[in-house]
Parts: C-alpha cells; structure tokens; sequence
C-alpha cells in the first residue's frame, strides 16, 4: 500500500512529465541504446514484442493515402528502420508510389539483419515502381550521426526512433538537406506523455520510501516543442498531429519486461540502478492507482507524428503583408473604425476566390 486513492489523486494533479529541451546537450547513451536494441533483436521470441513499432509504422505509412497519387517517391530513406516496420506498412499499403530503392539505417546490426532475414523469407514482395520489387539497401549507422548527400532523397521515414536522438535540430535539419525539392519528410516518435502512469507511481513510490524523487525514466519531447523544431528546421507546410495508444498489460512487471523486450528501455547518459524495493514499490503504486477489477494495468503511449516538405515553388505560400485585394468596406466596416465587428449582424462574405 503506498498511499490512498484520495491524496493520490491530489499528488498526480500536480504532476508533471519531464520534457526535453531543444537543444543539442547529451541526454542519451547512444551505445546503450544500440546495445539495448542489439540485445532485443537477438531474442528468439522479439516478433512477439514488435506490435507496438509495428502498429506505428502501419498509421504512420498510412499517410501516403492522403497524399495526391501523382506524387511519386523513387528514393526512400528509412531512418532507424529496426527490423523492416515501414519497409512491411509499404508492402502492406499495395499502393504503388514508384519507389525504386529503400535504404535502411540503424544503430543496430542485429535489427538490420532480422530486417534482412524477413525481406528474404517467405512475406509477400514488396513492389514499387512499374509493379517491380524494389532494392533495399542496409546501413549499420548511428541515426544521429548519417549524414545524406545533399537533394539526393525523395522520401525520409522515421517511425520510433526520433526520441532517442539527441541533436534533434541537427537531425531535423539534415533531413530537410538531404530531401530534393517537394520532398518529403514522415516522422512517428514516442511523446512527452508516453507512460505517464508510470512516471506517476515511480514518483509516488519514491516520495512514500525516499522523501524525493529520482529520475527513472527519459524525457521526452512534448508535442508543442515538436512543431517548433520542425519550422525550425526548414521544412514547409509544417503538421504535428497526435494519438494516444493505449495498450492493457497483467500488471507492471509485464509492461518492464516489454519495453525491454522491444528496446524501449531508458538510455539516460546520468542514470542511477534502481534497486528491487523501488521497483516493488512503483509496482504497488501502479496496481494500486490504475489496475482495474481484474488487475490489469494500462499504458499510454503517446505518439506525435511530423508531416513536412522540402521547399518548392509550386507550393502555397502566404500573401506578403499589405497584399490583400479585400478592402474593410466590402466586410461591412468603415476604413476609418478599428473596433469589433458587431455580433447581431454579421457582414457578408465576399464570393469571389481567395487571392493565392
């Protein structure tokens, strides 16, 4: 028992998840990470644990359905590709979008091989352009380190990866050199309010044992802070949307063996071993709080998702300051009054088509 449910509910209110800052300052251990992600990959049973970067990579190559058809995508780049997520949701889509050679990158050897392994196993080909499988190419880099050459990209995909990168405006802006113009950028992370649950009872259960709070989980970007670096880096036609997923475990041991099981463990560079009576603890508090009738747990994971394009002039822009063909007159208002329109009547609306 780590506190009751009433002064429980008043202490999570107050709560907050720590969120990263923009900025290029060492928050995470890169080997740990490939070496978590190693580790994950190497299990027999890992297809068990990948629903979640499955499910991810699904919703976010989704996207391409709301992408004019006449839009076609030669080179794709799969930036922290895992075991073959996206290269699996484009097969899966069977819309052909010319793609004639995806390459895969990530940190891990061992992913780039399972994602090898299954695109030479039994699954159904994936075609691209002219009805023809595509070339797949690997590369074992650091995400945050590739450098692609410059306008050679048409498509760049990040699904579940981006929360690990520490120089989030470099990667962005690299991204944004390596797109040729009209390029585009598709990008799923795990945000800011990702296992908000867990945060709460590792909070509760160090305040009840410790009288502080320690850090026992990454920080993650917020959704606010991601379209900001998204602008920031150049991309046009900026959109951030997001979506909570919400998945129903026996109980927290269950969620800590899955996370680590898909690779999903924290990487922090300043970390601290949490010892058994913390974990029994967070354990309790989560059950405690969140568990339902029959005991199970639920996580959240929040995903926020990145829509941008390279720079081009057949893209809309907005009209320069003072360009407006509209006068305050045709609205209805003196040119002369600044005030409020007035609510009882509102004016009509001119028919004619917005200037472009």
């Amino acid at each position: 028992h780590v506190c009751s449910g009433m002064s429980a509910t008043r202490l999570l209110r107050g709560l907050r998840p720590p969120v990263r800052r923009l900025s290029s300052v060492q928050v995470f251990d890169r080997r740990l990470k490939a070496w978590q992600r190693d580790a994950a990959a190497a299990a027999s049973d890992y297809d068990r644990y990948a629903y979640l970067r499955d499910e991810v990579a699904n919703r976010l190559v989704e996207r391409l359905d709301d992408i004019h058809e006449s839009y076609s995508f030669a080179e794709v780049v799969d930036l922290g590709c895992g075991s073959g997520h996206v290269r699996r949701a484009l097969g899966a889509l069977g819309n052909d979008r010319g793609i004639r050679r995806l390459r895969e990158i990530d940190c891990s050897a061992r992913m780039l091989r399972r994602s090898a392994d299954d695109a030479a196993g039994p699954s159904p080909p994936v075609h691209g352009a002219e009805g023809t499988p595509f070339e797949v190419e690997q590369a074992c880099l650091d995400e945050e380190e590739v450098v692609l050459e410059r306008e050679s990209v048409d498509l760049v995909v990040c699904s579940m990866a981006l929360h690990w990168i520490n120089d989030l405006p470099g990667t962005l802006k690299m991204v944004r050199r390596a797109l040729k113009p009209n390029g585009l950028f598709l990008c799923a992370f795990l945000g800011g309010e990702t296992l908000a649950e867990m945060r709460s009872a590792f909070v509760l259960a160090d305040l009840e044992r410790r009288g502080g709070v320690s850090q026992h989980m990454s920080p993650l970007v917020s959704m606010a802070d991601a379209g900001a670096l998204l602008q920031a880096s150049g991309l046009a036609l900026p959109t951030v949307d997001t979506e909570t997923i919400v998945i129903h475990y026996p109980d927290a041991w269950t969620l800590w063996h899955h996370l680590r099981s898909m690779g999903e463990s924290a990487a922090n560079l300043q970390r601290s071993a949490v010892g058994l009576d913390p974990l029994l603890a967070a354990a309790s508090a989560y059950g405690e709080i969140y568990g339902d009738e029959e005991g199970n747990v639920p996580a959240a994971f929040q995903v926020v998702y990145l829509i941008g394009w390279a720079p081009h002039e057949s893209q809309q822009r907005p009209l320069s300051r003072g360009s407006g063909q509209i006068s305050l007159k045709e609205l209805g208002l003196p040119a002369d009054e600044s005030g409020p329109l007035p609510l009882d009547e509102p004016p009509p609306l001119p028919l004619g088509k917005p200037g472009r």
